[in-house]
């Protein structure tokens, strides 16, 4: 489709091409062509903060990066290599991708909350020549540029987990990178002539796409700094709008649950903030409210995206911010949209999504990959409506997946893990809708055999084989079979009406569950 709305974002400065897709005019013709240009015009700017940590101007920024090139070149890596990030966010985390494009290689952030397991995966699948590793110095040798680079070029590898348990690589190209660079400038009306005045808190991981391109590569691409906080505190984060004089805030609903409600944030000069954007999971208005009273001078607004469309595919503007809470928003600026299958009286359907922020596809996966990019659009999983207004509304998800506070759990993947573990004879997962998080990982088990089940064991066994993240945080243990269907199908709907989770107080059960099913709040895993 074509007539997809925008509503108030900017559109001007797009041609559509004979291969129908709308694009940006007059983009770099790389991701090293844009952060050149920032090395370039504000080599004295601050470029990188880690906070705790180093600061790097821009000249500092490009001289390091250069030399982690030329150290990958003298290690034997060539342009089209793969090399993979294990490091935490900071600055080295930024050198290291960057010094990895300057050598022309593939980038490969690794989730390093992945298990041993999906991390052993995600290096072989790649093919990673090299691996950045925490304690390890940063190569270094004579500075390096591939100066050869297309926007059709592959430039990183996002892994995201799948629903067969294993992840799956989005292959993101400069022209990827480079569109969501323009659009999220548009969606947040930043004008690049302010970028050096920008400071940006990121909170989120970089190994995310929110906070490598939404984020990151923004800021650099503009002049502006990118504050990174290596790992989430909340205390350290309200410190830090003020220490930092920050004045973009983009994070997940449940962050700004936790920092609003921080007994320092009552006293915290909040004026500075001219941006407060959130995404990645529901919101309520309640929480919208009170995110506007918190940063009073910000504009405000709700991103939706996913790897495979390297960030960005739509975007909920300020003014519409409050009284359309329970929507994402417009397509963004260069995106169509498009519903699959829609059912013709509710208007819901599988949301498809085209443009040139649109990934190539996955790495080494042709089946999956013809299976989600058909006819040049984006299969989602996700399924929507769309309204009169041009605004979508998320209704459901049709990957099975839970969204915990941003972090992606695809049930079938726990409950695969679930299979093995000790004492279970069947198991699914489910969403425990949770405050905070938006949604939590509960497991419905049915033992093996009648009696005590050890529920301590089957987590130890999870925590060998899943990111914490994916470990049910919720048990509930029942001694009757799964409702299924004829086909075998576990029929999710029937077994949410049966299933009483009880109330999670600080790891502890805040009432009693059901006779007929025994709940085992299990506590948040270590973050």
């Amino acid at each position: 489709m074509t007539d997809t709305e925008h509503g108030p974002l900017d559109t001007s400065g797009i041609t559509r091409g004979p291969d129908g897709i709308a694009r940006y005019d007059n983009l770099p013709v790389s991701l090293l062509e844009a952060i050149r240009a920032s090395a370039e015009a504000y080599a004295d700017v601050e470029a990188v903060v880690e906070v705790g940590g180093p600061r790097l101007t821009y000249a500092q920024l490009w001289a390091r990066a250069s030399e982690v090139a030329g150290g990958l070149r003298q290690r034997g890596i060539a342009p089209g290599d793969r090399t993979a990030i294990l490091l935490p966010a900071g600055a080295d985390w930024v050198c290291a991708f960057l010094g990895s494009v300057l050598a022309g290689a593939i980038v490969v952030p690794v989730n390093t909350r992945f298990a041993q397991p999906e991390v052993d995966y995600v290096l072989t699948d790649s093919g990673a020549a090299y691996v950045f590793r925490p304690g390890e110095p940063l190569p270094a040798g004579p500075p390096a540029a591939h100066e050869d680079s297309a926007h059709t070029d592959p430039v990183a590898i996002f892994y995201t987990s799948g629903t067969t348990g294993f992840p799956k690589g989005a292959v993101t190209t400069n022209e990827n990178f480079l569109s969501n660079i323009e659009t999220t400038l548009r969606v947040l009306g930043v004008d690049r002539s302010d970028g050096p005045a920008l400071r940006n808190l990121i909170s989120v991981p970089l190994f995310h796409v929110t906070g490598c391109n939404t984020q990151l590569l923004v800021q650099l691409a503009v002049g502006g700094t990118a504050v990174i906080l290596p790992a989430f505190d909340v205390g350290r984060f309200v410190t830090t709008i003020a220490e930092e004089r920050i004045n973009i805030v983009i994070t997940v609903p449940a962050i700004y649950n936790l920092v609003i409600a921080h007994p320092d944030f009552a006293s915290l000069d909040t004026s500075g903030v001219i941006l407060a954007a959130y995404g990645g999971a529901p919101i309520a208005p309640a929480l919208v409210a009170r995110i506007k009273d918190a940063f009073p001078s910000a504009r405000v607004g709700n991103g939706f995206g996913l790897t495979e469309v390297a960030s960005i595919a739509t975007f909920l503007p300020h003014e519409w911010s409050t009284d359309h809470a329970d929507s994402v928003g417009f397509a963004a600026p260069v995106v169509d949209l498009g519903l699959a299958d829609a059912d013709p009286r509710t208007g819901v359907g599988e949301l498809l999504v085209r443009g040139p922020n649109r990934v190539a596809g996955y790495w080494n996966k042709p089946e999956a990959t013809a299976a989600t990019f058909v006819d040049g659009w984006l299969h989602t999983g996700d399924l929507a409506r769309i309204d009169d207004e041009g605004l979508v509304h998320i209704v459901d998800r049709a990957k099975d997946m839970i969204n915990r506070g941003g972090e992606n759990v695809y049930c079938v993947e726990v409950e695969n893990a679930l299979a093995g573990a000790p004492g279970v004879a069947e198991a699914a997962v489910l969403g425990v809708p949770d405050e905070v998080m938006g949604e939590k990982v509960g497991a419905v088990v049915v033992p093996a055999a009648a009696g005590s089940f050890d529920v301590g064991a089957m987590l130890a066994y999870l925590a060998e084989r899943l990111a914490d993240f994916k470990i049910p945080q919720y048990v509930a243990v029942r001694d009757t079979p799964l409702p299924r269907n004829p086909g075998g199908k576990v029929l999710k709907g029937a077994l949410r009406g049966e299933t009483e989770w009880g109330t999670l107080v600080r790891g502890r059960q805040g009432r009693q569950p059901r006779a007929r099913t025994r709940n085992c709040p299990t506590g948040d895993p270590p973050q």
